[in-house]
């Protein structure tokens, strides 16, 4: 993904100012899929605006500009949204961190999954509440802007919970395993 897809689909949902799009990198946006800062948007968005993919609305006071998405940027979006992600290099640290927990001595990779439990089980019951009010005040049928990726981290932080739970499980288990005593070496 990048900065001009995201910039994109938040346009898509209307025409918003540069500070209006940072204020939306700085919620749930830049907390959970994609990190900007105004330094970062600006000069983005005078390069889409040169390749034809937004247009300046409006220019209102000191010069803020409103940016909306044209039929050009409408149709990149699209043809991005729709293009399977590519599988080339993949940094995701908390899956590395998944596959290296076993190197941890187990007390330490108790309280880590302990934590990573904690951690989802905390944002499940923050985000719960949120989409339950959604559904309640805008109806099921509806899909508010961000409401399919606020039920995609709902659905994630409760399947990671449950993971850290079955691991914890699998863990102890180990744990058990090793210290019974072998069967050729019971005290007679």
């Amino acid at each position: 993904m990048s900065l001009r897809h995201a910039l994109l689909g938040l346009l898509a949902d209307g025409p918003a100012s540069g500070y209006d799009l940072t204020r939306s990198f700085d919620g749930d946006l830049g907390r959970y899929a994609w990190q900007a800062g105004h330094t970062r948007i600006y000069p983005e968005l005078v390069k889409m605006a040169d390749a034809g993919l937004v247009a300046v609305e409006s220019t209102g006071p000191r010069g803020r500009k409103s940016y909306v998405l044209t039929d050009d940027g409408r149709a990149e979006l699209r043809r991005w949204l729709l293009d399977p992600p590519e599988q080339g290099a993949v940094r995701n640290e908390t899956v590395l961190r998944m596959f290296l927990v076993q190197a941890l001595e187990p007390e330490d990779a108790r309280r880590y999954l302990e934590a990573v439990a904690d951690h989802c089980t905390a944002e499940v019951e923050r985000l719960r509440p949120v989409m339950d009010d959604l559904d309640e005040h805008e109806g099921v049928d509806t899909l508010p802007f961000g409401r399919l990726a606020g039920e995609y981290g709902l659905r994630q932080y409760e399947a990671v919970a449950a993971w850290a739970a079955w691991s914890l499980d699998r863990l102890a288990a180990s744990q058990e395993q090793d210290a019974r005593p072998a069967v050729g070496n019971a005290p007679a």
